[in-house]
């Protein structure tokens, strides 16, 4: 049994313990390092800082490992940031080789204004720590490694190691880096850090190595509490992923199981930059609130359930990432590369994406019904494997998407390279410069064509299809289902036929359609549609006109 007090903490539900919270002064007395009590139910008043996302420390050489444990030295790092008070946790008492507990530790040292710098060795943590209301509060580490106790050993509820900040008494400024977290162990696994900050968050070098098998939460949560804060987390890395909870001691308690990093609750603004994060049953990164924004910046993430990268907001950004889907479990019914929902003006841009063990529904980049308005740019998509699965996915109920320049290289079993599923939404489909390409199969359900358009007053520029076909199938270029779309300078190849028109209204110009077989017309018109067009083609075989009203053509090559 330990005899610290833990004054700051809450239970699982928010309700605040018998102590009141303490923005400041150590847990034993919830005073200050003087002995003066001071306590408060709401946060204190903060100044409002620049924002620096290169924000590192810097000379902690010049701090000196065995600076005074609660002394007065002054911590400064290059932003311009400084704490009023340096803790050497070793000199303070924790035990640097794993034996014994730091939590009491932690508890009797907490303090405002303070960075707590954890020197090179192990660090045992069986039980959360708990700070909120902060102005400023660090955790710095010099080589240092976390070892959490178990499920089965850990005090209190399993959730978190450390949870700074909440919803209602949020920190001013966090600083947590340079911290290593070994659940090599068996059934272990944990929320490393659950942080909401107000003003300005700062997390960096934070990697979790091993599998999270305790089936408890993931390894991360931020947030911003106030709409003007901003923060970075910037390479926070768990590449072990997690397993599903019904595998762990967890089991029955815990939908799915853990997420890699999670959002939200945030209101203002985070960048995630060169995070890396690998399998977990319940999504990778996961930030949906559609209040804040959320900027994904580089980074890496594989196989995990759900989606691999899940974000909305207002104006968040998708940038310069890798997500690969190569692995598919048990558990695994939908591994998403990129999901985009509740948010306007969603951005994913420069994003590399290869799913070679795919689900039916592993879509590699998912519009749903809650995302107003998005752009998906230069993206760079790869389809194999034997089950049918489809590329960019566009929901009914999605507002206006731009998809400018990429390319689809699409050999599925079956699926659409790209997807603009029916919908009775008047908001545009715009897609310019994407080359779509690659041998794709074809199952008894169809999915066989290139690109399956349900919506009207779409628009496509200089797009380019190829569907020659896997073993020798029937594959269609584009197929149009919905109304009043054109189609301008672009380029139709398939095994079967290259454009299909069902739909009335539609427009073909100064474009290329040939199917690979010789056989076959370049352009099929479906029974019933009213006034398609087609000026200034290029069509092979001329058009197979099954019945269309009204048609125009004018100044077309059959070749």
């Amino acid at each position: 049994m330990r005899n610290a007090v833990h004054g700051d903490r809450c239970d699982e539900a928010g309700t605040p313990d018998a102590d009141t919270e303490s923005t400041t002064g150590s847990a034993a007395g919830d005073g200050d390092l003087n002995g003066t009590e001071v306590r408060s139910e709401t946060s204190p008043t903060r100044s409002r800082r620049t924002f620096l996302q290169g924000a590192s420390i810097a000379g902690i050489a010049a701090l000196g490992l065995g600076a005074a444990a609660t002394g007065p030295a002054t911590a400064v790092h290059e932003n311009g940031e400084d704490f009023d008070n340096v803790v050497n946790m070793v000199d303070a008492g924790a035990d640097p080789t794993g034996q014994e507990s730091i939590t009491p530790v932690l508890e009797s040292v907490r303090a405002d204004n303070t960075m707590l710098l954890f020197p090179e060795g192990e660090y045992y943590i069986d039980e959360q720590f708990r700070f909120t209301g902060f102005e400023k509060f660090g955790i710095v580490g010099d080589g240092a490694t976390l070892v959490p106790a178990n499920y089965h050993d850990f005090d209190g509820p399993q959730f978190r190691l450390f949870r700074l900040g909440v919803s209602y008494n949020p920190g001013g400024h966090l600083l947590f880096e340079g911290i290593d977290v070994d659940q090599t162990a068996p059934d272990t696994g944990i929320r490393v850090i659950e942080a909401t900050i107000a003003d300005q968050l700062e997390v960096r070098d934070v990697t979790v190595h091993g599998e999270h098998d305790s089936g408890t939460w993931g390894p991360g949560m931020f947030a911003m509490a106030d709409p003007n804060g901003e923060g970075i987390v910037e390479r926070f890395r768990a590449p072990d992923g997690g397993l599903h909870a019904d595998q762990t001691p967890n089991a029955g308690n815990i939908w799915r199981g853990p997420i890699g990093i999670e959002a939200n609750t945030n209101i203002g603004h985070i960048e995630f930059k060169d995070c890396e994060l690998g399998g977990f049953p319940d999504n990778g990164l996961y930030a949906i609130n559609e209040e804040g924004s959320v900027y994904v910046n580089g980074g890496e993430f594989r196989n995990s359930n759900g989606a691999n990268v899940r974000v909305g907001g207002q104006g968040s950004v998708v940038r310069d990432a890798t997500v690969e889907i190569d692995r598919t479990r048990s558990y695994d019914n939908s591994q998403r590369a990129v999901r985009l929902e509740n948010g306007d003006e969603l951005h994913v841009d420069n994003v590399d994406i290869s799913i070679t063990s795919p689900q039916p529904t592993s879509h590699a980049v998912s519009v749903m019904n809650t995302c107003h308005s998005s752009r998906i740019e230069n993206t760079s998509i790869e389809i194999s494997g034997d089950q049918v699965n489809h590329g960019i996915v566009v929901s009914p109920d999605a507002g206006y998407t731009h998809v400018y320049g990429g390319d689809i290289v699409h050999e599925a079993a079956g699926g659409y390279p790209f997807w603009i599923r029916d919908s009775d939404k008047d908001d545009q489909v715009l897609v310019e410069l994407l080359d779509i390409s690659g041998e794709a199969g074809v199952t008894g359900a169809g999915f066989r064509d290139g690109i399956r358009c349900g919506r009207n007053g779409c628009r496509f520029s200089n797009v380019s299809v190829d569907q020659p076909g896997r073993n020798g199938v029937d594959r269609n270029g584009i197929y149009l289902a919905g109304d009043d779309t054109t189609l301008y300078r672009c380029s139709f190849q398939a095994s079967q036929y290259p454009y299909i028109d069902n739909g009335n209204g539609n427009h073909l110009r100064n474009s290329t359609a040939e199917s690979h077989n010789p056989n076959l017309e370049g352009v099929r018109l479906y029974p019933g549609i009213d006034s398609p067009a087609l000026r200034v083609n290029e069509i092979a075989n001329g058009i197979d006109d099954l019945g269309a009203s009204n048609v125009v053509t004018w100044r077309n090559t059959i070749v």
